[in-house]
C-alpha cells in the first residue's frame, strides 16, 4: 500500500514559482524514525519536506520539517504548504483554522479569502558589535547593517539593486555559525516595501526561493525603520515570491498563497519505514555546533 505525498508551491498564486515544499500527511499516531523522514526529504530534493501527524486530542497536527540534509526548527513556506494541502484534500474543514505543534511552539494558520495567514513567533535580530571577518568579501557587497537572531545572520544592503545582483561565495558562507544569511533592502519596485534574498548553504540550500521564517526577522526590523505595519515583501530569487508581513506584538502574521503541483505516492519499500519508532536524540545541525563552539570561545576569553 502506498503513502500519499504532495508537492506544493508556496508564496505564489501560480505553479512553478514561489518555494516548493513536499507535504506528507502520515496515517500514524506518532512520527516514524527521523532517518526515514530525512531519506524521504532527500528523495524529494526540494527546499523542505513537511511531515504531519494528527493529534489524538483534536488540538491540531504535529509538524516537522526536513531539508534534503537536516531537520530545521522553523519553516514558513512548508507550513503554508501544509495548511493549503490539509484544506484542499479535506483533512480539515475549509473554514476551520489549524494549529501546528512544532519545535518552535504552536503555529497557527487561517484562511483569508484566497490567502492563508500564518501566526509565527517574531524573531528580531540584534546588531552585532563586529561583523564576521571578511563578510563584505564573502558577499561581494558592503553591508549597511549587520545583526543576528537565534537562526540567521541578517544584513541590510544599500538598495534593491545590490540585493538582486548579489553573487556571494556560498562555500565560505556555509562555514559561518548560522542557519542562513538573510540580505535585505528597501524595495524600489512599485507596490513593495522591502526586498530580500536568503542563502542557506549550511543546511543544503544554496538559495531559498521564498523564506517565510526569514520574514519573522524582517517584520520587526523594517516596521521600525519604515514606521509602517503591515508590509508587503518580495523575495528576489529566480522563482520569486511575495509575503504579506504584519507585526503583532511578539508574533508576526505572514500571508501567502499556494498551489499544489504534484500528487503521488511512496510505493513498496519506500513506505516501509512507516512504523512509529521511539524518538531518537536529535542531533544539532552543523551550523549550530559551530555557533556553540564560537560562543564558548567568546565566553572563555
Amino acid at each position: 500500500m502506498g503513502l500519499a505525498i504532495y508537492q506544493v508551491d508556496a508564496f505564489t498564486d501560480r505553479p512553478f514559482a514561489g518555494n516548493p515544499a513536499g507535504v506528507c500527511p502520515l496515517p500514524l499516531a506518532a512520527f516514524p524514525a527521523a532517518g526515514w523522514m530525512q531519506a524521504v526529504a532527500a528523495e524529494m530534493n526540494v527546499e523542505e519536506t513537511a511531515f504531519l501527524v494528527r493529534r489524538r486530542d483534536g488540538s491540531g497536527f504535529d509538524l516537522r520539517w526536513f531539508t534534503p540534509t537536516v531537520e530545521v526548527e522553523l519553516c514558513g513556506h512548508a507550513t503554508l504548504a501544509s495548511a493549503h494541502l490539509l484544506w484542499e484534500i479535506g483533512l480539515v474543514a475549509a473554514e476551520e483554522p489549524i494549529r501546528f505543534h512544532t519545535l518552535s511552539g504552536v503555529l497557527g494558520a487561517a484562511r483569508d479569502g484566497e490567502w492563508i495567514e500564518l501566526d509565527f513567533p517574531a524573531e528580531p535580530a540584534s546588531a552585532l558589535a563586529e561583523a564576521p571577518p571578511r563578510l563584505a568579501e564573502m558577499l561581494g557587497a558592503s553591508p549597511v547593517w549587520v545583526g543576528a537572531n537565534r537562526f540567521d545572520l541578517a544584513i541590510e544592503l544599500a538598495d534593491e539593486a545590490a540585493v538582486r545582483s548579489l553573487a556571494p561565495d556560498l562555500r565560505r558562507l556555509a562555514a559561518l555559525p548560522y542557519r542562513g544569511i538573510l540580505v535585505t533592502a528597501r524595495a524600489a519596485a512599485p507596490g513593495y516595501d522591502i526586498v530580500s534574498r536568503f542563502f542557506a548553504p549550511a543546511t543544503g540550500i544554496n538559495e531559498d526561493p521564498v523564506t517565510g521564517s526569514a520574514h519573522c526577522c524582517l517584520g520587526p526590523y523594517w516596521s521600525e525603520r519604515l514606521g509602517k505595519n503591515p508590509l508587503l515583501a518580495y523575495q528576489a530569487s529566480t522563482r520569486g515570491g511575495q509575503v504579506r508581513v504584519e507585526l503583532a506584538g511578539h508574533r508576526v502574521h505572514l500571508g501567502g498563497q499556494a498551489v499544489t503541483v504534484l500528487r503521488g505516492e511512496l510505493a513498496g519499500a519506500a513506505a516501509a519505514g512507516l512504523e512509529p519508532w521511539a524518538p531518537a536524540p536529535r542531533k544539532p545541525a552543523p551550523w549550530l555546533l559551530r555557533r556553540r563552539r564560537r560562543d564558548r570561545t567568546i565566553n572563555s576569553s
